[in-house]
């Protein structure tokens, strides 16, 4: 399979979608990335060449997947920007993916909304479409769980090697709804699952399919609800 993984900013990737993409990295399918903002707005700890020092430290995050593309649309102007939604339909069509990986259209960040619209609206009829979890899962009804605890460490690693933007907080919430995501599914403690939600739509009303086998449920007994947490 060819998996194409869209996130609007440096990090995106790696903070929403990275347990997924190490999951069909690892059965050998196609992975490609692409970011679509320069991420100069994210001056956090105030570096002069801050889209530079972010393209070095995505490049070093997603190093495991392969090398990701940037567009380098200014950061914070998605919505604004004209050329974006014909760049991103050339880019689809040169890769011809079997499924794509973008931000849900109700995200907290107004370049995340403004990129699932310009994807999905791209996209048309090539593939399907899938959109990642919010940040801490706000607005966000999941239609599959994907266990990534056998990448989770990775997963950190990843995130923590974006040191200009004091990554620590974004590790501590991707933590949290990753253990909560996993304890819908009623996973044991350790355990860490990313979550998403298809866009359903004629010819693409069922992808299950196309995803990693689920996280497994255990019995349930209401004596043990205190180990589900």
């Amino acid at each position: 399979m060819r998996i194409l993984a869209i996130g609007a900013h440096p990090d995106d990737i790696e903070i929403f979608m990275f347990g997924l993409l190490q999951l069909y990295k690892s059965r050998n399918d196609d992975v490609f990335m692409a970011i679509a903002t320069d991420g100069a707005a994210g001056n956090v700890l105030n570096y002069p060449d801050l889209v530079e020092v972010r393209k070095r430290e995505t490049i070093d995050a997603l190093k495991s997947l392969g090398t990701p593309v940037f567009f380098g649309f200014p950061d914070g102007e998605l919505s604004l920007n004209k050329n974006i939604k014909q760049k991103i339909k050339e880019y689809i069509i040169s890769i011809r993916p079997d499924l794509i990986i973008t931000h849900a259209p109700e995200d907290y960040h107004s370049d995340h909304r403004a990129l699932s619209s310009i994807v999905t609206t791209a996209t048309g009829f090539i593939c399907p479409i899938i959109y990642a979890d919010t940040l801490m899962g706000v607005n966000f009804t999941p239609d599959y769980y994907i266990d990534i605890t056998c990448f989770f460490k990775e997963k950190k690693e990843a995130i923590l090697s974006h040191k200009s933007q004091a990554p620590e907080k974004f590790l501590e919430a991707t933590e949290i709804l990753n253990r909560f995501r996993s304890a819908q599914c009623n996973a044991p403690k350790g355990h860490y699952a990313e979550a998403y939600r298809s866009e359903k739509r004629f010819p693409f009303t069922e992808i299950r399919h196309l995803l990693p086998e689920n996280p497994k449920n255990r019995p349930f007994y209401i004596n043990s609800l205190d180990s589900m947490i």
